[in-house]
């Protein structure tokens, strides 16, 4: 094979078959070269010829491909196309909890006995309300919800509640939440709650909280939409009170508030949630539904409105919370005998307020 002593491309132009190169076939040629050597490499190098060293913070499209897989859209996930306005959601709810049986091994043990679909319903109490506990169970075991549990903050409500046959709960003494339970205000013990709901979500349950003074007239479990981290009632008593003004939420968050404050746990609750993150303060970043305030109702709503229409009252609602009027055990009994003995007359002689 004889050498080769001239350039592949000889001074003034290329020559195939003894004859020159047009200018349009070097173009081509060159173009088809340089896709050659373009596939080549891709192929060696799939992250680009200039990669990022990795002790260099991340470009900002990677930032945003992070964001992605943290909210569950990208790896294994199809990113969303946006719909027509109106439409777009945000994802609803955060991941559910791993449960972790450590926390509490005594209580989950109850729990698995007692919990329906991972749901049930918890209540506190302690011996300054054994009557209205009374006629809460007496309700809750009336309209057939077998999931719930009384958490007694005395040994009083605990031997009460199992000689009634009502799943109780007693929690391992601790000074913080016993010193409450004994001396304790009404929202200093509403307050304890939170404390203890940590526990039962940590185990993987989903809690419908109840207060004491909550009558069942339906079970709650088949009205739930179960579509964001919290669903609550509200205090409120119209549209705009009860949908679009900051009443009434319930968070374990506000656990250290409460412990360190005087102050309603309703109102600090509806702060740590409602309040969005700013420099200095990280959200909760929690998703929330209200409830329709005519199935899920307060006693304002009852006495001030429900009471005084005919079609209204025909409505039988999940629940009716009596938390507005301080005569809350009277009341009680009147709703049950409106409601479930269809005594019609049992609301009207009490006033629409506290007076």
């Amino acid at each position: 094979m004889a050498g080769r002593h001239g350039p592949l491309m000889p001074r003034g132009g290329g020559t195939v078959g003894g004859k020159p190169l047009s200018h349009g076939s070097r173009i081509a040629i060159a173009v088809a070269i340089g896709v050659a050597l373009g596939c080549v490499c891709a192929f060696l190098y799939p992250e680009g010829l200039f990669m990022r060293p990795s002790h260099l913070p991340p470009s900002s499209g990677r930032v945003m491909l992070a964001r992605l897989l943290l909210a569950g859209q990208g790896k294994n996930e199809s990113l969303y196309k946006a719909g027509p306005f109106g439409t777009v959601k945000a994802l609803r709810t955060n991941p559910t909890v791993i449960p972790d049986e450590s926390v509490n091994p005594r209580l989950a043990k109850i729990l698995e006995e007692v919990a329906v679909k991972k749901e049930l319903v918890v209540a506190l109490a302690n011996s300054n309300v054994r009557e209205m506990l009374e006629v809460w169970f007496t309700n809750v075991k009336r309209v057939g919800i077998p999931n719930y549990l009384v958490v007694a903050l005395d040994d009083n409500i605990e031997n009460f509640c199992k000689s009634n046959g009502v799943p109780v709960y007693r929690r391992d003494p601790d000074e913080g939440v016993d010193s409450i339970a004994k001396t304790g205000g009404n929202h200093a013990v509403s307050g304890l709650k939170f404390r203890v709901l940590r526990e039962f979500l940590q185990l993987g349950y989903s809690i419908l909280l109840s207060d004491i003074d909550i009558i069942f007239l339906r079970n709650p479990f088949d009205h739930l939409y179960r579509d964001s981290d919290v669903e609550s009632m509200s205090d409120g008593h119209t549209n705009m009170t009860a949908y679009g003004f900051n009443d009434v939420f319930d968070e374990p968050s506000m656990a250290g508030r409460l412990s360190r404050e005087k102050a309603w746990d309703q109102a600090v609750f509806n702060e740590e949630l409602f309040i969005p993150s700013h420099p200095g303060y990280e959200g909760l970043h929690a998703s929330r539904r209200t409830m329709d305030m005519y199935l899920f109702m307060n006693s304002k709503v009852l006495f001030k409105t429900v009471r005084k229409d005919a079609q209204l009252s025909k409505l039988k609602p999940v629940i009716v919370h009596s938390n507005y009027h301080p005569d809350k055990l009277d009341r009680m009994k009147a709703i049950i005998e409106f409601y479930v003995n269809g005594k019609q007359n049992a609301l009207q002689h009490f006033p629409d307020g506290s007076e």
